[in-house]
């Protein structure tokens, strides 16, 4: 059974930084695309990040570019996401997602897996 698991958010000031890990379990080898994603009360849940493990092609949402960094750690089988300059709107539930599968764009594929989520609030 394939797990993902995120820890690492909290309450920050705006300005400050946190990063977020997502440790996956149950399987060998890298899924093709891993992701994170975040979704604020009452909005749509929308890509943040993801990169291709394979090429480390690494991809962001206009709105964190230059300061948001994903990566990763094969050998921990461990996604990170460091986020620095952390503006309000940027406060959420924060998902990371893996998907196996060859092929295709990053934000509006069917992920095989999802994480259950870590907060992040960011105050003014």
């Amino acid at each position: 059974l394939v797990q993902l698991v995120e820890s690492g958010g909290g309450s920050v000031q705006a300005g400050g930084s946190l990063r977020l890990s997502c440790a996956a379990y149950g399987y060998t080898g890298s899924a093709y695309i891993m992701a994170w994603f975040r979704q604020a009360p009452g909005k749509e849940r929308e890509g943040v990040a993801a990169i291709y493990t394979g090429t480390s092609l690494k991809l962001y949402a206009d709105s964190v570019k230059g300061r948001f960094t994903i990566s990763q750690d094969s050998a921990k089988n461990t996604l990170y996401l460091q986020m620095n300059g952390l503006k309000p709107e940027d406060s959420g539930m924060y998902y990371c997602a893996a998907d196996f599968r060859v092929g295709g764009g990053w934000r509006s594929r069917d992920y095989n897996y999802w994480g259950q989520g870590t907060q992040v609030t960011v105050s003014s």
